[in-house]
């Protein structure tokens, strides 16, 4: 590519970012937006700089999409919020917030006032409206219901190394921090797994699920260890 090539294309951006302006899009920074011409913006949508988005994509009305989020062949609803995030051939629905740093992978639809928080995985999945997963999660190929609230480290083990399944959260369910969904299973409505647990089996509705194995103490263990003993060298 020539220089003159290269000006030309930049120029073309910066007409495309001008005319969204002037119906209505708000940017930081107008030269710092990367957006194809397939991409339609909705009024009251504010991009910031760094910001790339491809392919078709459709932004609703009075998003915030943050800085340095990337956006490819997905649909966006109305006053959704994500912060450097990356979404790519997925929908994610009005009122939902997405990051900081969440990927949504191909196929993933994310209802209504949803949270898709922090270090959050979603591919080939849907969570419906006002289901939650504030950080450090994985939901690969299941369905997660309404209002169900997924705990921080709660993992879909969805691949046995040969082939993919998929699990079921019914509404209102509560998932705790650290758990494991070994699928396919199905958990039921307002059903709860306590923290720390693998789920293997089917959990009805209503039901509690714990699976941890019983913890002791060892009294006096770390000092005839030694092991903490700062004045002691380690080999």
């Amino acid at each position: 590519m020539t220089y003159e090539e290269y000006e030309a294309i930049e120029k073309k951006r910066i007409e495309r970012n001008i005319a969204m302006m002037e119906s209505g899009v708000n940017f930081i920074d107008i030269r710092s937006a990367y957006i194809d011409e397939g991409v339609t913006i909705g009024a009251g949508t504010t991009i910031y700089p760094c910001v790339v988005i491809e392919g078709n994509v459709t932004i609703g009305e009075n998003c915030t999409i943050g800085q340095n989020s990337r956006i490819v062949d997905s649909t966006i609803g109305n006053g959704v919020k994500i912060q450097s995030s990356v979404i790519t051939e997925s929908s994610v629905d009005d009122g939902t917030s997405v990051g900081p740093f969440a990927y949504l992978r191909p196929n993933s639809k994310i209802g209504k006032d949803c949270k898709v928080g922090d270090f959050v995985e979603v591919k080939n999945s849907t969570m419906a409206d006002g289901a939650k997963a504030s950080h450090l999660t994985y939901i690969g190929d299941s369905d997660v219901g309404e209002r169900v609230n997924l705990g921080c480290g709660v993992v879909f083990v969805n691949y046995n190394g040969s082939q993919k399944f998929r699990s079921v959260v019914e509404e209102d369910a509560f998932i705790g921090c650290n758990s494991n969904l070994v699928s396919p299973v199905h958990i039921g409505k307002k059903a709860y797994v306590a923290a720390g647990s693998t789920i293997t089996t089917d959990v009805p509705d209503g039901a509690l699920f714990v699976a941890r194995t019983k913890g002791k103490n060892i009294e006096g263990w770390v000092e005839r260890r030694g092991i903490l003993d700062k004045s002691k060298k380690n080999y």
